[in-house]
C-alpha cells in the first residue's frame, strides 16, 4: 500500500516542488521561442513564419503523443519514467548548441515535445496519487502554477538570455531548467509502483466512455476560448488601448501572477465544493471578463484603469478551470486509467490551444481585434454544457481486486 506524508501547513512537500519545477521547465521551453523568433529566423536563414512552425510542431506532437505514451509506458515505474523523459528533454535542448540547420532544429523540437508528452502527464498523475484526497485539487493547482509561472518568469528570462547571448542560449536555459527538475525529482519523488497490469484494449477504453469524452471536450473548448484571445493579446491591446510593447511586457507579467492566483483558487474550490461547482464558478467569470473587454472596445482608446482589472480577472478565471477538469477526468476514468486520462487531458489542452490560435488568426484577419473577446466569451456556454454532461454520468465501480490504492485515488463527485 502506498503511503505518503501529508502536505502540512503552508509549505508544499519537496516532491510537489519538484513536480512544479518540472511543469515550469516544460512550459517555458514550449513558449519561449516566440521571444527570440526574429533572431532565430535570421540565424537559420528562414522566414519568421517558418520559424514559428517550431512552436506549432511542439504543440501538435504533444497532443498526439501524450495518450500513446501513457499507454505504452503504463507498466514502467513513475520516478524512473519521469527521470528518463526529463533526461531526453535536456539532451534535446542542449544539442541545439551543435545545430546549424532548420531541419536539425525541427528534429530536436520533436524530441523535446515527445519528452514533454511523457513528462507532464506523468507529473500530474504522480501528484494525484501522492496528494491526500482532501488536498488533491490544490496539489494539482500547485503543479499547474508551474505552467503559469513559466509565462511570468521563464519566458521573459529566456527572451532576455536570447537577446543577450544569442538565440541558442534560450534553449540552453530550457535544458538547464529541465536538469534542475530532473535532479529534484530524483532526490525527492517517492518510488511509485506502475499501474496495475491491464490489457492494452482495456487501457484504451477510457476515451470511449461518454462522460470522459465530454469532460475532455469541455477542456478543449475552454482552452480554445482562452488561447483565441491570449495568442493575439498584443494586437488586441494595441487596438483597444494603444498598449506599447514595453507596457505589454508588464501586463503579461501581471496576467501571469493573476493566473497563478486563479489556479490556486480553482484548486481550493475543487477541494471544498467539488469539480462541478468549481468549473461552474470559474467559467462564467471568464465569460464576464472577456465580455467586459469586448465592451471596452466600443469607445477606444479604453482607459487602463478599466482594462487592467478585466485582464487580471480574465487570466485568473482561465487558470482556475484546469484543476476542476483534471479532478473530474480522474474521477470518471478511475484509478486504473489515471495516467492515460491525464495524458488525454494534456492532449485536449494542446488541441484547444492549436485550434484557438488558428481560429483567432482567422477572426483577426477577417473582423479585426474586437472580434476576439466576443468569440472567447461565446465558448463558455459550450464548455459549461459539455462539463455538465460529463457530471451527469457516474464513474464505473472499481473492481475490489485493485485494493486500497484504487480506493485512495477516488475523489467523490460533488
Amino acid at each position: 500500500m502506498l503511503t505518503t506524508a501529508p502536505l502540512r501547513g503552508r509549505l508544499p512537500a519537496p516532491w510537489l516542488c519538484a513536480l512544479t519545477l518540472c511543469a515550469f521547465a516544460l512550459q517555458t521551453d514550449d513558449f519561449v521561442i516566440a521571444g527570440v523568433l526574429p533572431a532565430l529566423a535570421r540565424g537559420l536563414t528562414v522566414s519568421q513564419a517558418a520559424a514559428g512552425q517550431l512552436v506549432t510542431v511542439f504543440s501538435v506532437v504533444c497532443a498526439v503523443a501524450a495518450p500513446v505514451a501513457a499507454v505504452s509506458t503504463a507498466r514502467l515505474p513513475r520516478r524512473a519514467l519521469l527521470t528518463a523523459a526529463l533526461a531526453l528533454f535536456c539532451l534535446a535542448n542542449f544539442a541545439v548548441l551543435l545545430t546549424s540547420s532548420y531541419v536539425a532544429l525541427m528534429a530536436l523540437r520533436v524530441l523535446a515535445a515527445l519528452a514533454a508528452a511523457v513528462a507532464l502527464p506523468t507529473a500530474l498523475a504522480a501528484t494525484a496519487r501522492l496528494a491526500p484526497p482532501e488536498r488533491r485539487g490544490r496539489s494539482l493547482a500547485t503543479v499547474m502554477a508551474g505552467l503559469t509561472g513559466a509565462m511570468v518568469l521563464g519566458v521573459p528570462a529566456g527572451t532576455w538570455a536570447g537577446a543577450a547571448l544569442g538565440w541558442r542560449a534560450t534553449f540552453v536555459l530550457g535544458g538547464t531548467l529541465g536538469l534542475a527538475a530532473l535532479l529534484l525529482v530524483r532526490g525527492t519523488l517517492p518510488a511509485l509502483p506502475p499501474a496495475p497490469a491491464t490489457p492494452l484494449a482495456a487501457r484504451l477504453r477510457p476515451p470511449n466512455r461518454p462522460a470522459v469524452l465530454y469532460a475532455l471536450l469541455a477542456a478543449a473548448v475552454a482552452v480554445l476560448g482562452n488561447l483565441l484571445l491570449q495568442t493575439y493579446l498584443a494586437p488586441f491591446l494595441h487596438d483597444l488601448a494603444g498598449i506599447t510593447p514595453g507596457t505589454l511586457g508588464v501586463l503579461l507579467a501581471l496576467t501571469g501572477v493573476a493566473g497563478i492566483a486563479g489556479a490556486r483558487a480553482g484548486g481550493t474550490l475543487v477541494d471544498r465544493w467539488g469539480a462541478g461547482a468549481a468549473f461552474a464558478t470559474a467559467a462564467p467569470v471568464f465569460a464576464a471578463a472577456t465580455a467586459g473587454l469586448a465592451l471596452c472596445g466600443v469607445r477606444r482608446p479604453a482607459a487602463l484603469a478599466l482594462v487592467v482589472p478585466l485582464l487580471a480577472v480574465w487570466a485568473a478565471a482561465a487558470w482556475a478551470i484546469p484543476p476542476a477538469v483534471q479532478t473530474r477526468v480522474l474521477t470518471l476514468a478511475g484509478s486504473a486509467h489515471g495516467p492515460q486520462a491525464l495524458a488525454l487531458t494534456s492532449s485536449a489542452v494542446y488541441a484547444g490551444a492549436s485550434l484557438g490560435g488558428a481560429l483567432g488568426g482567422r477572426l483577426l484577419a477577417s473582423y479585426g481585434p474586437g472580434a476576439l473577446p466576443v468569440a472567447a466569451a461565446c465558448c463558455t456556454p459550450v464548455a459549461l454544457l459539455l462539463f455538465a454532461a460529463a457530471g451527469r454520468r457516474r464513474p464505473r465501480p472499481v473492481p475490489p481486486r485493485q485494493g486500497a490504492l484504487a480506493s485512495s485515488a477516488r475523489h467523490p463527485q460533488r
